[in-house]
């Protein structure tokens, strides 16, 4: 208590000084309006500051949560996009009004190769999550492959950059179809084969999957033609597609299953079985 009365003797002349100096601004402020403003300016933007960086930092950290909203919200836009029968409104339906051909399952990748003869996809879903082997993956861009194993709580996809590819597709808008497939080369392209040369083609144009597949719905995404080619037979086109999707940069994932594809399968075993 002591060395507090010292200090005030001692300094009592500055400490006056600056009492009266902060009365003076006081004094300023209040008579003057252009001081005034100045100071609530001054003050204004220090404090936007400091409430921009804490918005920004709680934005930062808010985005995981904001992410799984929009990927639910994906995941029902897309339950809806694949069940929706052709004489619907444009007006979204309730999902529960929809005839329901296909379900959906949210997943994330957890390993990718790309740089294979064979390569695979390896999500964090599997059997727990009702996964199963032919299943169809996407993401929003594009195509992925087709489920191959399962355990528990993982599933592995052949990629659609695997030599064993083969996928049904065709032209967008239309009704040719052919096989996807991969020629190993280029992981940013595939090839579309078995396109019968009498079909009109454009560099640009869109591959989407097509109508003859249990595991795909009709119409999502593959990529562009980026060239074409008659092949040996000059009788069908060999096409080169730009793929949608970065397939070195694969993230979340939608796993789509067939409620139907059990019965087709059977159906079409046992036509052939009949037709022997």
């Amino acid at each position: 208590m002591q060395q507090i009365i010292n200090f005030l003797i001692r300094y009592k002349i500055f400490l006056l000084y600056l009492f009266l100096l902060f009365v003076s601004f006081i004094f300023t402020f209040q008579s003057h309006s252009y001081h005034q403003s100045k100071f609530l300016n001054s003050a204004n933007y220090f404090s936007g500051n400091i409430y921009e960086f804490f918005d920004n930092t709680t934005s930062y950290f808010g985005l995981r949560e904001e992410n799984e909203s929009l990927l639910q919200e994906n995941e029902r836009l897309r339950h809806q996009l694949y069940n929706k029968k052709t004489n619907l409104s444009d007006i979204p339906a309730p999902i529960d009004s929809l005839e329901k051909n296909y379900s959906l399952v949210r997943g994330r990748v957890i390993k990718n190769s790309f740089s294979d003869l064979r390569n695979y996809i390896t999500i964090n879903k599997g059997r727990k999550d009702s996964i199963e082997q032919d299943m169809g993956v996407i993401t929003a861009k594009g195509i992925l492959g087709i489920i191959e194993n399962t355990s528990e709580g993982f599933a592995t996809v052949q990629s659609i950059l695997n030599e064993k590819s083969n996928i049904n597709a065709k032209i967008k808008n239309s009704n040719h179809f052919g096989s996807l497939v991969w020629d190993t080369k280029n992981y940013n392209t595939v090839q579309l084969v078995d396109i019968p040369r009498l079909v009109p083609l454009t560099i640009g144009d869109t591959i989407v999957t097509g109508a003859m597949s249990s595991i795909f719905p009709e119409n999502i995404p593959i990529g562009t033609i980026k060239k074409f080619d008659l092949d040996k037979s000059k009788s069908f086109y060999y096409i080169d597609v730009s793929l949608f999707n970065d397939m070195t940069n694969l993230k979340n994932v939608y796993i789509i299953k067939n409620l139907h594809r059990q019965e087709i399968l059977e159906l079409q075993e046992e036509t052939l079985s009949n037709d022997q």
